[in-house]
């Protein structure tokens, strides 16, 4: 089992051919820092809008390094955080358009992949979110509902049966079918897309690291940015930066995949519509049937490490390892005997409300947008669409959005943070641990987790 080494998707592509660094002081229009999905995007959609704009995206790593290339390939139309809050400050209706908007979003980034030529094995199968424990049942009733409340269309409730028929899943008592949703290939997607902002000019420098960000400038060992614009897209990697160690909190999360199953296997499985796959556990599994006829779980395992420190190859715990082969074996007992081949990590950013939030001050020419909660891949694409619009003072139904704009308070200091993230995901376990043994929770354990994640 090969552990860490940024993801198994790399593993497939191989990792991309590093572009030159900053090589002293550079002044440009706009510079954009990170070059992960949200910097990309915000970069290619700028350029197609205004070609004569000198644009400069400026990466640590190289394109893709974090969670761009290691999430779990959900181009879903979830919104990125919690519906109920952003209702509580900009009503429902504005909810609903943010909802229609991420539906489309799907649509757009399949779109622009087969218009650039990018190669990333989609398909746009929906996902299903499964019941596997009568605790669970009603849970998942209420996710359906709420879903559906705030503005999601053509969902469809699946009895066990009717699950049974799309995948043999251990157990399961009901489910219910996202249609807005497609399984990519993370990898191959944030390549393809690093490339077709290349070619359009942008000039992406990488093995760059920022160190610090301010009006009109953007620091790094190698030479100063210079830009009337700038834009932090840093997601998970918020932390390091000078001034931002508590304003978005590095969650991790963990994968593993298969060596690939054999024909037999498939045939007792099924899957053969290759939905993403979630349950309603507490702790949240997500998965996917890759194109090479693999599986691959993914979960939190570790959470959080203190200080916001994240490590940056992908390292994994054995604990986690096995905690992840024990949920596959648990939804999918055939697979038993199956090899585990790659498992990896990466990190994500959550804001102290689980809200995502894009803003741009033209009195500073700062710009940011991240916070994603693990619902990025497409969310990303509607965040770079909407900084376009506000980077170039465009006044459009996406800038009215309730996530641009949206503020939170900053995560608590330490020890603090690390107490209350490790207390929430402890109070997750034990709930589903109860609930595994066939007992339903009480409401405190999942309350007092809930309140500390602000949901």
């Amino acid at each position: 089992m090969l552990n860490g080494n940024v993801s198994f998707w790399y593993r497939q592509t191989g990792f991309p051919e590093r572009r030159p660094p900053l090589d002293g002081d550079l002044t440009t229009d706009v510079c954009v820092v990170g070059a992960g999905f949200t910097g990309l995007w915000t970069a290619y959609y700028l350029k197609r809008a205004a070609p004569e704009l000198d644009i400069t995206v400026v990466e640590r790593e190289f394109a893709g390094f974090g969670a761009s290339g290691r999430n779990a390939g959900w181009l879903s139309s979830k919104i990125a955080g919690s519906a109920a809050t952003y209702a509580r400050r900009r009503g429902r209706d504005a909810v609903i358009a943010l909802q229609r908007e991420m539906v489309r979003t799907v649509d757009e980034v399949i779109a622009v992949a087969e218009t650039e030529g990018i190669g990333a094995d989609i398909v746009r199968s929906g996902y299903l979110t499964v019941a596997h424990g009568a605790a669970q049942l009603p849970r998942l009733r209420t996710v359906y509902e709420q879903a559906g409340h705030w503005g999601m269309p053509d969902l469809r409730w699946l009895s066990a049966p009717e699950v049974t028929m799309r995948l043999r899943l251990d157990g399961a008592l009901a489910g219910y079918h996202n249609p807005h949703c497609a399984r990519v290939h993370p990898a191959k997607l944030v390549r393809g897309l690093a490339e077709a902002v290349a070619a359009r000019g942008v000039r992406i420098l990488e093995s760059t690291p920022v160190t610090a960000i301010a009006p009109g400038r953007v620091s790094t060992p190698f030479g100063t940015v210079r830009a009337d614009r700038i834009v932090r897209a840093t997601e998970g990697f918020t932390s390091a930066l000078e001034g931002e160690r508590r304003t978005w909190l590095p969650m991790n999360s963990s994968m593993i995949v298969t060596e690939p199953l054999p024909d037999r296997l498939w045939k007792r499985l099924g899957w053969e519509g290759q939905e993403l796959l979630s349950d309603a556990t507490h702790a949240y599994t997500y998965g996917q049937r890759t194109p090479d006829g693999r599986i691959a779980i993914g979960g939190r395992g570790v959470p959080y490490r203190f200080g916001s420190r994240t490590d940056r190859s992908g390292q994994t715990s054995a604990d986690t390892v096995r905690a992840l082969r024990s949920i596959l074996t648990s939804l999918f007992p055939d697979t038993a005997d199956t090899a585990i081949d790659h498992t990896w990590s990466g990190v994500l950013a959550v804001p102290r409300d689980w809200c995502a939030s894009i803003d741009f001050d033209p009195a500073t020419g700062l710009g940011s947008a991240g916070g994603y909660v693990g619902h990025g891949v497409a969310a990303t694409n509607l965040a770079g669409r909407t900084l376009c619009d506000l980077l170039l003072g465009r006044s459009t139904e996406l800038t009215a959005l309730p996530w641009v704009g949206h503020r939170t308070r900053k995560w608590e200091p330490e020890p603090l943070r690390w107490l209350g993230v490790h207390g929430m995901y402890a109070a997750y376990r034990a709930a589903d641990r109860i609930e595994a043994a066939g007992r339903t929770t009480t409401s405190p354990i999942a309350l007092l987790a809930d309140r500390i994640s602000g949901r």
